[in-house]
């Protein structure tokens, strides 16, 4: 069985503890984790707690593992040799520095990217069960137009044993990614079926349609998604 740690929050940490623990190379990288710990500090709320599951099977991230990165904020300020991860079903940008307890990015509206590994993140408004929300996503095609998938998990409790059933351990399930369109500042829109990929560009609705019928456009395959992208994109 595999443990794992759901994070619900923002954690606050003060810098005298929190630097004695730390271990760094250069002047540069003390600079840079003062600099990234103040940042999460300064935007951070309440101080939040940790959520630990034993037996729980799968995981909430992308990945499990911290892989160095680079944040970009709104303010042009650039955090570099970050290690981070993304919490899928809590859809947060978390981060570790030196054996500190681990971190979600505070204030996310402030950051403008997040690249990381092969991936690149961006904090942005979508529409979902027609609610207006802002999270993250992994941008698949960038330009006017831009793809973005957004990974999906879900959370299912233990179930109890019963008569011809054993006993179900709480797990983390992936399930298909999600994929929007987002066009110039507007909201991103997921895109489910076909008719949802005419009307996210209204501008051109009959080059789109036409060029969904030629290639054989799916809203569950990104790279004819990112095909379409690319079209509109030149047009």
């Amino acid at each position: 069985m595999k443990r794992v740690l759901v994070f619900l929050g923002i954690t606050f940490l003060g810098f005298t503890g929190v630097l004695a623990q730390m271990t760094f190379n250069s002047a540069y990288e003390i600079k840079q984790a003062v600099e990234l710990l103040d940042f999460n500090r300064r935007h951070s709320g309440d101080i939040s707690k940790f959520l630990t599951e034993e037996n729980i099977d799968g995981s909430p991230y992308l990945n499990d593992e911290f892989i160095k990165g680079a944040i970009f904020t709104t303010s042009k300020t650039q955090y570099v040799d970050v290690p981070l991860r993304y919490n899928i079903y809590n859809d947060q940008i978390e981060f570790q520095l030196g054996e500190n307890p681990v971190q979600a990015l505070a204030a996310p509206e402030t950051i403008e990217l997040i690249q990381y590994g092969d991936y690149t993140f961006e904090y942005v408004p979508y529409t979902n069960a027609k609610k207006i929300r802002r999270g993250f996503f992994i941008v698949e095609e960038k330009g006017n137009a831009t793809l973005y998938s957004k990974p999906q998990v879900i959370f299912e409790n233990a179930k109890e044993p019963a008569a011809y059933q054993d006993a179900v351990p709480a797990r983390f399930l992936k399930r298909p990614d999600e994929y929007y369109i987002r066009a110039g500042m507007e909201l991103a829109l997921l895109v489910s079926k076909k008719k949802d990929l005419e009307e996210v560009f209204p501008d051109h609705k009959e080059e789109i349609s036409a060029f969904i019928q030629k290639n054989k456009v799916k809203p569950n395959n990104p790279e004819t998604l990112k095909k379409l992208v690319k079209y509109y994109n030149s047009l």
